[in-house]
């Protein structure tokens, strides 16, 4: 695969290798991609976690229905 990332890019790959952090482009390139990948999985968890917290608040409040696992159980039977 041959692509065109641009100068600025392009510098920035390059004080990466020169610092030592990679040792060619593409290593630069597969860590860039990971680290991405695992901010995105990060922001993903925390947008879960912030859904959750509030589903709990509503059911502390009492502002939406609940139910016990054994009212689901019968539910589901009946």
């Amino acid at each position: 695969m041959n692509i065109s990332i641009g100068t600025p890019y392009e510098a920035a790959i390059k004080r990466i290798i020169e610092k030592g952090y990679a040792g060619n482009q593409t290593e630069v390139i597969r860590q860039a991609i990971l680290a991405y990948e695992r901010m995105i999985e990060e922001e993903e968890l925390v947008l879960v976690h912030r859904a959750v917290m509030l589903e709990v608040s509503e059911i502390e409040a009492k502002t939406i229905q609940s139910y016990t696992f054994d009212e689901i159980k019968k539910s589901i039977k009946d």
